[in-house]
C-alpha cells in the first residue's frame, strides 16, 4: 500500500476542534490516545514524506459516498498538492499536505470520515471484497456482520492497543475478493452440510486451510474472542498475529478460542486460489453483472493508483447520475462505480476515459502498480512512477499484458501480496528482477540484476514468447 515510514509529524489539537457525533464522540477522549506511536498515517495523524505529508483515509468497506468523494478532492487541492492515492488495503490517502493539517483534517470529518473515537482511527483495518453485498457468486453479504466488526473495533477501548498495522479480512465467497493478501485473521464464508459458516484462519489468507469455523451468528463473537485472547497472549513487541504465532502453537490458540465460542469442525479446502486470483485480476477492470438483473459495476484504474481531484470529482458525478452515489474502492488501487444499468455502461466507460481512468483489461498500465519512488520517499531507489510509466508503454508496444510490481526499496509498500513480476529498485532507472515463486519467500525467485527498463520489457517478451513458458 502506498505510504512512507520516515517519522510521525505531532498532532496534537484541542478537543474543542472535533465536531460532536452521536456515538463516542471524538471530542470525549484524549487525543494522545489516538496518536500513539507508529509510523503509518491515518486521518488524525499526519506522517512526512519527500513531498510533504500524508493522510491516511480510512474507508468502510471500501466506499464512499459521491459527497465523500468530493471532499476528498477539494481537501487535496485546497490543502496539499493535489495527489489522492488509492491504496493497496482499499483506502485513499493523501499527499503532499503542508502547514494547514487542521483545516484538511478538520474538512475530513465534517464529511464524515473520521472514526467513531479519536482511538479507534488506527484500529479501523477491516478489508471487504469491493462486491460485497453486489456479487453474483457471494454467499453472503457481508456488509452488515462488517459493520458490527468496524463499531466494536472503535469503541471497545481495549482494542484500541492493537497495533496500525494489524488487519482482520471479511470474505462472503464473492468472485471478486482479494485472497492473497495476509491478515492477522481472516474469515470466509463456505458452504458446509448444506449451511453457510464461516470458515477463519490466523495470520494468512481464505486459501490456506481454515483453522476452524463458525456458525454466522457466532462470527462477531470470534473476532471479539481472537482479538481479546491476541491481547491477553502477546507481548508488547508482538504487534502482529504471525509475531505471536512464531512462539505460540496454532492449535494452542485455537483451543482456547473455543473456550470463548462455540467452533465447528474444521472445514476442508479452502477457496480456489487459482479461479478466484485470475478472475479477480480482470473482474476489478470494465463494467461486469451484478447480483441485481440488468444492473453492472464499472471498474476503472487510476494510473499508477494515482487520482488528482478533477478524477475524483468525475468518477463522484458519475455515481451520483448513473449509480447509487457511491464509489468503492478495490485492494488493486482502482474504483467501481456500482448499480449502473447495463445500458449506460459504454457511456460511463467513456466518460471514465475521457478523465484519464483505465477501463480496459488490455491495458497494460492498468495491470502495473509501484511504491511512491524516489520523488516522495526517501527510502525509494528510483523513480518507480515514472519507470512504471515507460515499462508500461514498452509492454503495450509488445502486446503483452503482464502484472509487475515495482518496488523503490524492500519495505514492498504499494504490494501486500506476490505479484507474478516484482522489480526491486538498486539504483535509479535499475533493477532486480523476481519471478513469483511459492517455494521462495519474499518476492520470489531473483532472476536476473540490475536491469533497466528496457532491459526488463525485452526480457518480459522473450519469457513470455518462449515455449518453455507457454
Amino acid at each position: 500500500m502506498p505510504s512512507d515510514k520516515a517519522g510521525i509529524i505531532p498532532r496534537l489539537r484541542p478537543r474543542s476542534a472535533f465536531p460532536t457525533q452521536p456515538v463516542a464522540p471524538l471530542n470525549e477522549r484524549p487525543m494522545s490516545t489516538a496518536l500513539r506511536p507508529s509510523a503509518c498515517p491515518g486521518l488524525l495523524r499526519i506522517v512526512p514524506a519527500l513531498d510533504g505529508g500524508i493522510c491516511r483515509i480510512k474507508l468502510n468497506g471500501g466506499s464512499i459516498s459521491a459527497a465523500q468523494a468530493e471532499a476528498v478532492a477539494s481537501a487535496a487541492e485546497r490543502f496539499a498538492g493535489g495527489v489522492i492515492e488509492a491504496t493497496n488495503r482499499a483506502n485513499l490517502q493523501i499527499r503532499g499536505i503542508g502547514s494547514e493539517q487542521t483545516a484538511l483534517i478538520d474538512s475530513l470529518l465534517a464529511a464524515g470520515l473520521g472514526p467513531r473515537t479519536a482511538a479507534g482511527d488506527d484500529v479501523r483495518n477491516l478489508m471487504l471484497s469491493p462486491s460485497a453485498g453486489i456479487d453474483r457468486q457471494m454467499l453472503l453479504d457481508t456488509r452488515p456482520l462488517a459493520e458490527q466488526i468496524l463499531t466494536t473495533l472503535q469503541s471497545h477501548e481495549r482494542f484500541h492497543q492493537l497495533s496500525a498495522k494489524f488487519a482482520v479480512q471479511l470474505d462472503g465467497g464473492e468472485i471478486l475478493a482479494m485472497l492473497e493478501h495476509p491478515h492477522d485473521l481472516w474469515l470466509s464464508a463456505v458452504e458446509q452440510e448444506g449451511e453457510c459458516v464461516l470458515a477463519f484462519g490466523l495470520a494468512g489468507c481464505p486459501t490456506q486451510t481454515p483453522s476452524g469455523a463458525v456458525r454466522l451468528e457466532d462470527g462477531h463473537s470470534l473476532v471479539i474472542a481472537v482479538l481479546e485472547l491476541f491481547l491477553d497472549l502477546a507481548r508488547p513487541d508482538q504487534t502482529r498475529m504471525r509475531h505471536l504465532l512464531a512462539e505460540y502453537p496454532v492449535a494452542g490458540f485455537v483451543a482456547q478460542v473455543a473456550e470463548r465460542v462455540p467452533l465447528l469442525s474444521i472445514v476442508s479446502g479452502s477457496r480456489d486460489t487459482n479461479s478466484s486470483v485470475l478472475h479477480s485480476r480482470v473482474l476489478h477492470i470494465g463494467a461486469h453483472p451484478q447480483r441485481e438483473s440488468g444492473r453492472v459495476y464499472v471498474g476503472a484504474t487510476p494510473p499508477l493508483g494515482r487520482l488528482d481531484p478533477a478524477m475524483l470529482r468525475g468518477a463522484a458525478q458519475l455515481a451520483r447520475e448513473r449509480g447509487d452515489g457511491s464509489l468503492r474502492f478495490t485492494p488493486w488501487q482502482s474504483l467501481l462505480l456500482p448499480a449502473i444499468h447495463e445500458r449506460d455502461a459504454a457511456e460511463v466507460i467513456h466518460s471514465l476515459e475521457n478523465l484519464r481512468l483505465r477501463c480496459s483489461a488490455d491495458d497494460a498500465l492498468a495491470h502495473l502498480i509501484a511504491c511512491t519512488g524516489s520523488a516522495g520517499c526517501g527510502k525509494g531507489q528510483s523513480d518507480t512512477k515514472g519507470d512504471a510509466l515507460q515499462l508500461a508503454a514498452l509492454l503495450q508496444r509488445h502486446g503483452q499484458i503482464l502484472n509487475v510490481h515495482l518496488s523503490g526499496c524492500a519495505r514492498s509498500c504499494a504490494a501486500a501480496h506476490i505479484t507474478p513480476v516484482t522489480l526491486l529498485a538498486v539504483s535509479p532507472g535499475h533493477y532486480d528482477l523476481y519471478f513469483r515463486d511459492a517455494a521462495q519467500p519474499g518476492f520470489g525467485a531473483l532472476h536476473a540484476r540490475n536491469l533497466t527498463i528496457e532491459a526488463v520489457a525485452t526480457l518480459l517478451d522473450a519469457r513470455s514468447r518462449s515455449p518453455l513458458d507457454a
